[in-house]
């Protein structure tokens, strides 16, 4: 009797090791017949992007897609998210996985045959429309997730709900939306969510590699808008004004000894940027106002609270020294927290990336200043982000077109990895949960 319990007790878990490999296995070969479908999705979000909580078309692609898989699909979500419900055949966590819809007011310069060449109205200019960072693949390479998982339904020991995000690069002053929005209407709820993937795609890390960081992994952001008001003056006679121009140019100069002195490099980066500097109307006018655009980056909640007081000390001093009123709102439109990586999640799904990629594919990555809404995410569930190399082997990351420029470019062979990657982290963290 007890030689037959052991042995039970040994067969069992060399069978569910061998059942979860049989998943993986068919899961992937569905992955890979899928793989032209997920590069004509993608090339059709790309020839037709939408700003931030204008996403109807896409959303209306994705929701229909859902919806002929037989998942539950709820719209409307933060305006125009939408949330899949897929009900595996067996009991277990709640996974989610998330892709953001959004695309950028960038006109599109690659020669493409499905380029952008759409134009829209933002800020009171016209502009072009372009998917310069890269959602238009992970709205495809979700949907592609979506039709795997939907096809092992009955495999599955677990939900997994698909959350298809509006507005990550933001929205204009005065609207809400994003992940804070889809939070704020309870995405992480009915069914509760236990844990949330997501991936970012990188024009300047090669196709194959993955990359990753635990804990802090991209900043905590806040913009700002500062406004500084003089004395208009005649150009030729300097005197009688107080000049906003000359105040903005000492305000910038001065916010820069923020990270050069204040900030223990040490332990944390951060940055301070002004971005848009907007005052007069000819050369030979001084203007009356001066409003300047700025972003900030920090990897702590110490970190912030010291750059955003220190920002407001300086603006407001600088234009008093002057004689000019200087005032800084902080945040003005948004604020991201830090996307942060839980460690014991994180720990625990790196196999799962080395083995969907290959160890050596898969690399710890420097804290980047760049920002991102998932964090919203995190801040209420244990959450995973990774990024998906996406630029052509060979080619220089020094050279290559960053996120966010007119010259943005994805090697399309990288998104069956995506797929593979996220429907693995959905497969191995339920079959860890049994």
């Amino acid at each position: 009797m007890k030689r037959l319990l052991l042995s039970t007790v040994l067969i069992a878990p060399l069978f569910l090791f061998a059942q979860k490999a049989t998943l993986k296995t068919e899961a992937a070969k569905r992955a890979d017949a899928l793989t032209e479908k997920v590069i004509a999705w993608r090339r059709d979000f790309h020839e037709h992007p939408e700003l931030g909580n204008l996403e109807t078309r896409t959303a209306g692609i994705v929701a229909d897609h859902l919806r002929k898989l037989g998942i539950e699909v709820k719209t409307g979500v933060a305006k125009t998210g939408v949330v899949g419900v897929l009900v595996g055949g067996k009991p277990g966590p709640v996974v989610a996985l998330r892709a953001d819809m959004d695309g950028l007011p960038v006109t599109e310069r690659v020669q493409l045959p499905f380029a952008s060449k759409v134009k829209t109205m933002y800020n009171g200019q016209e502009v072009g429309v372009m998917h310069a960072c890269g959602h238009d693949s992970h709205v495809a390479m979700l949907m592609g997730v979506a039709e795997v998982l939907a096809g092992i339904k009955k495999d599955l020991a677990g939900t997994v709900k698909f959350i298809f995000q509006p507005a990550e690069e933001g929205v204009p002053v005065g609207e809400e939306g994003g992940a804070e929005l889809m939070v704020k209407e309870g995405v992480l709820q009915n069914p509760k969510v236990d844990v949330i993937f997501g991936l970012h795609i990188n024009s300047q890390t090669p196709v194959g590699d993955i990359t990753y960081r635990p804990g802090g992994t991209m900043a905590a952001v806040n913009d700002m808008k500062i406004t500084v008001t003089g004395q208009q003056a005649h150009g030729a006679y300097p005197w009688s004004s107080i000049d906003p121009i000359v105040v903005a140019a000492q305000i910038v100069t001065n916010l820069q000894t923020i990270v050069s002195r204040n900030l223990n490099i040490t332990e944390n980066p951060g940055v301070v940027t002004i971005g848009s500097i907007q005052g007069g109307v000819r050369s030979n006018i001084i203007p009356e106002k001066v409003e300047m655009l700025g972003t900030v980056r920090n990897f702590s909640a110490a970190d912030e609270k010291m750059f955003i007081e220190r920002i407001k000390t300086i603006v407001t001093n600088t234009g008093e020294a002057a004689g000019a009123k200087a005032e800084v709102l902080i945040p003005y439109s948004s604020h991201y927290p830090v996307t942060f990586n839980d460690l014991a999640l994180t720990e625990k799904m790196l196999p799962s990336l080395q083995q969907t990629a290959g160890a050596a594919n898969v690399k710890l990555k420097p804290p980047v200043t760049g920002a991102e809404d998932f964090s919203f995410y995190q801040e209420k569930v244990p959450g995973l982000f990774f990024f998906l190399g996406a630029m052509p082997k060979g080619n220089d990351p020094l050279k290559t077109a960053s996120h966010h420029t007119p010259d943005f470019f994805l090697d399309e062979s990288s998104f069956n990895l995506g797929v593979k990657a996220m429907i693995n982290l959905t497969l191995d963290y339920m079959s860890a949960k049994k």
